[in-house]
C-alpha cells in the first residue's frame, strides 16, 4: 500500500475517533443533565397532579398532558405557605398543627427531628455544611475531604475528653456522596480548605478527576485557546499562499 495513503487513512481515523471523543464529552453531560430534570419533574408530577381535581388541570381538556405543571403547582403552594407562615395568622395555624403532632406518638419525634434538619440545611444564616474542611482519615498521613456540621451541643462535648472545641464533621464517600461517615472531631484537628461545596462535591463525586480550579486560571485558559485558534486561523491562509 502506498505510505502516503496510508497515513491519510490513520489520520482520517484519528480525526473520526477525536470527533466521537468530542461528541460524548458534549452531548454526555446534556444528554445526563436533561434526563436527570425530565425524571424529577415527572416525579413531581405525578405526586402533585392526583392531589388537583381532573377539572382543574388542563390536561383535561387538551388532548395531550403539559409537563412541569405539577412542579409549577408545588412552586406555588409553597411559596403560599411560606408567605402565610410569615403573617400573624399563618403562624398561628402552624402552631395548631404543631401541637397537634406533637401529641401525637412516633410522629412527633420524627417530624421534630426532620424540621431541626431542614431548618439547619436551608437557614439563610446556617453555617452547616457550606465549609470545606481536610482530616487525616483512615489512617495518619492521608486526608479526606469532610464538609463541616454544627459544633458539638453541651451534652455531648462534656461526654468528649476535656480540652479540645469539637464540631461534627461529616466525611462524604466517593462517587456517592450523600453516603459517608459522621463524626466528632477537635477543631484544631480539622484543616480548613478555601473551596465551595459544590467544587468538593464534585472532587469526590469525580474520585479525584475533577479539581478545584480558579475562576481567573479558567478564564485564561479559555483567552489561551482563543488566541491560538485565532493563530492557527491565520496561518492557514499563508500556508495555503506558500
Amino acid at each position: 500500500m502506498d505510505p502516503a495513503r496510508q497515513r491519510r487513512r490513520v489520520s482520517v481515523r484519528g480525526r473520526l475517533r477525536t470527533y466521537f471523543l468530542t461528541g460524548i464529552i458534549v452531548a454526555g453531560p446534556l444528554a445526563i443533565t436533561i434526563y436527570i430534570t425530565w425524571w424529577f419533574i415527572t416525579l413531581i408530577d405525578g405526586w402533585v397532579k392526583p392531589l388537583v381535581p381532573a377539572s382543574y388541570l388542563p390536561d383535561h381538556y387538551l388532548p395531550f398532558s403539559i409537563p412541569g405543571l405539577g412542579l409549577v403547582i408545588a412552586f406555588v403552594a409553597v411559596t403560599l405557605l411560606g408567605f402565610l407562615t410569615a403573617n400573624l395568622v399563618g403562624r398561628s395555624v402552624i402552631e395548631f398543627g404543631e401541637v397537634l403532632l406533637a401529641r401525637t406518638p412516633v410522629i412527633s419525634g420524627l417530624y421534630k427531628g426532620l424540621r431541626q434538619i431542614f431548618e439547619t440545611l436551608f437557614s439563610a444564616n446556617g453555617t452547616s455544611f457550606r465549609t470545606v474542611g481536610l482530616v487525616e482519615f483512615p489512617v495518619k498521613g492521608t486526608w479526606s475531604v469532610v464538609f463541616l456540621s454544627a459544633p458539638a451541643a453541651t451534652d455531648i462535648q462534656g461526654a468528649l475528653p476535656p480540652g479540645h472545641d469539637y464540631v461534627g464533621v461529616f466525611l462524604p464517600c466517593a462517587p456517592n456522596p450523600t453516603t459517608g461517615f459522621f463524626f466528632y472531631l477537635p477543631r484544631t484537628e480539622i484543616i480548613e480548605v478555601g473551596i465551595s461545596v459544590d467544587d468538593a462535591a464534585k472532587l469526590v463525586m469525580s474520585a479525584g478527576v475533577i479539581q478545584p480550579e480558579d475562576p481567573q486560571t479558567r478564564l485564561q485558559a479559555m483567552a489561551a485557546g482563543l488566541r491560538a485558534a485565532q493563530v492557527g486561523a491565520t496561518a492557514a491562509p499563508e500556508r495555503q499562499d506558500a
